[in-house]
């Protein structure tokens, strides 16, 4: 949508809000899977006559007239930068180039009706954006520490051209990991590798963040904290790389800070898991103090524990798991509140001997203690795995159909954007056309404490046949992150008209001037930074030309 056309809904949208305030707005129930895609029941136009417009000025009221609540499911893609999987193609191509590339990835998603994607901003110990912390990525500029050439930030560009889309903008981390090879000569001298040697171990042909570290944890609160302080990110976000992934014959070299900082009798293993905890919890706290609404998200690995090591356990057969090797727990982050979202990468097919989708959806539903659980799923399999199901088209659509079975489970994300863009597009259409046919909202969340958001506080507003002025008696609140849009001529066509998203958080406008709109009617939900529809309403909007 044109700039003047965003602008002109944003006027209209502020000039029909009536004055009041809300108390605490309450999250809208997740619809069942059988509810998304149904058409809410008809209201006769012939009930609310036409009104003519006059060449002088007049305001705008709202029709006693309620739309149908918008089903909740989260539609997310992780959009991987680590040596360039999704994008940027390479980190020579020049800025415009990636650019042009990263829009093409969020239209096509957008396409799609996904909601969300989520961008890996860290890599190993460096940023896609300008960092007291870490060096620019080579993945973005070609050379590690070498700034890209431009004058934009690239991150607060890729976020508002996602907002702009109406899609959210996660920011994924990797937390503890430093290299993503042995090729150190290529780290800039401002990387943690040459400036805290200390801190560094080696494992396989990688080094590691040495998780039993204080300052080490210190260190990624405050990468955290500079995230979520300088941009308006929707979430933060950490994959499965905790303590790696262990490696035939070869030990984790942590023993000197185990000596140094385990308690009287801790274990090894119960020292790591600690660890790891400790970063959830301390990165929770810095995320909630700093912007309460900025969601905490980890998609660990898809088995918490075998059953056969505990009976509390999934039926798997994993050769790794979260708990037992990757030291990570995450029903404690869920038990504990530390997390807002669950994303476990569950990347097999759906009768996998060794690990059934469909048996890992059910554990996942039934130990969810109360945390939004969505389903990491893995496209990048399609047509290249020894497990012959991956040949099979409609393999996905299949799993999210299971899924949605599964009340305590409230979406998918999937791995990895150029899997469902650059290829597998007979799989991207049969999801599309099948599944996610309209567009949905992702999962809302409560805040800790009571929030009272303020809407637009209309003094006066003024409209003609060209034009509408409309006058606030206070800025925008900031806490109003966007607002969703329909015009149709008819009230039966309202709901299932085209979706528009205005994203308007933090704007705090006071007065514009725009064209009018030309439909007849105007549907408006203005939604919150914490996902929640703060107010629906239904205009009747006068046009150019009318007879």
């Amino acid at each position: 949508m044109k700039l003047r056309q965003h602008l002109f809904f944003w006027a209209i949208l502020l000039a029909s809000l009536s004055a009041c305030k809300t108390q605490k707005v309450p999250s809208e129930n997740r619809q069942s899977s059988s509810e998304i895609g149904k058409k809410p029941p008809l209201v006769e136009a012939s009930k609310f006559p036409e009104k003519t417009l006059s060449k002088s000025p007049v305001a705008l009221l709202p029709l006693n007239y309620s739309l149908p609540e918008i089903p909740r499911e989260f539609r997310g893609v992780w959009i991987a930068t680590v040596v360039n999987i999704d994008w940027p193609e390479a980190g020579t191509d020049p800025w415009p180039k990636q650019k042009s590339d990263f829009i093409a990835l969020l239209d096509h998603y957008k396409k799609l009706n996904f909601n969300a994607v989520i961008v890996q901003v860290r890599t190993a110990g460096d940023a896609f954006y300008p960092s007291r912390y870490a060096p620019w990525s080579r993945y973005l500029t070609g050379k590690e520490g070498k700034a890209p050439n431009t004058t934009e930030n690239p991150l607060t560009w890729m976020i508002k051209q996602a907002h702009d889309r109406g899609l959210e903008f996660h920011a994924w981390l990797n937390p503890y990991r430093a290299t993503f090879d042995d090729k150190t000569n290529l780290l800039s001298s401002e990387h943690d590798f040459n400036l805290h040697r200390d801190w560094m171990l080696k494992y396989g042909s990688k080094y590691y963040y040495d998780p039993g570290m204080p300052a080490v944890k210190e260190k990624l609160v405050a990468v955290i904290k500079e995230l979520v302080e300088n941009y308006s990110i929707d979430a933060i976000h950490f994959d499965d790389y905790f303590y790696p992934y262990k490696i035939g014959n070869q030990v984790f070299p942590d023993q000197k800070s185990y000596t140094q900082y385990k308690k009287p009798g801790q274990s090894l293993e119960d020292w790591r898991r600690q660890n790891v905890n400790e970063l959830i919890r301390a990165a929770h706290e810095v995320i909630k103090n700093t912007k309460p609404w900025v969601q905490f998200g980890i998609s660990p690995f898809g088995v918490w524990r075998n059953s056969d090591k505990d009976p509390k356990g999934s039926s798997t057969r994993a050769g790794q798991t979260n708990f037992d090797d990757l030291y990570a727990d995450p029903l404690a982050w869920m038990q504990n509140g530390w997390i807002d979202y669950l994303i476990p990468q569950i990347y097999w097919s759906m009768d996998y001997d060794l690990a059934s989708y469909q048996k890992l959806n059910d554990w996942w539903s039934a130990n969810s203690f109360g945390t939004n659980v969505y389903i990491g799923n893995g496209p990048y399999k399609i047509r290249d795995n020894a497990d012959k199901a991956w040949e099979n088209p409609r393999e996905i659509n299949n799993q999210v159909n299971y899924t949605r079975t599964l009340p305590t489970i409230q979406g998918n994300a999937f791995f990895s954007a150029k899997s469902l863009f650059s290829k597998n597009q007979d799989v991207a259409n049969l999801l599309q056309e099948e599944l996610y046919d309209r567009p949905t909202l992702p999962p809302a969340f409560e805040p800790k404490m009571t929030s009272i958001i303020e809407t637009p506080s209309v003094f006066q507003v003024e409209a003609t046949q060209d034009w509408t002025r409309i006058t606030l008696e206070k800025p925008l609140d900031p806490a109003i992150r966007y607002a969703m849009i329909q015009g149709a001529d008819e009230l039966t066509d309202l709901s299932d008209a085209e979706i528009h998203t205005v994203w308007v958080g933090g704007t705090r406008a006071r007065q514009l001037e725009v064209s009018s709109l030309h439909t007849n009617y105007l549907a408006v939900r203005w939604i919150d930074h914490y996902g929640r529809i703060v107010q629906t309403q239904v205009f009747q909007t006068p046009k150019k030309t009318r007879p």
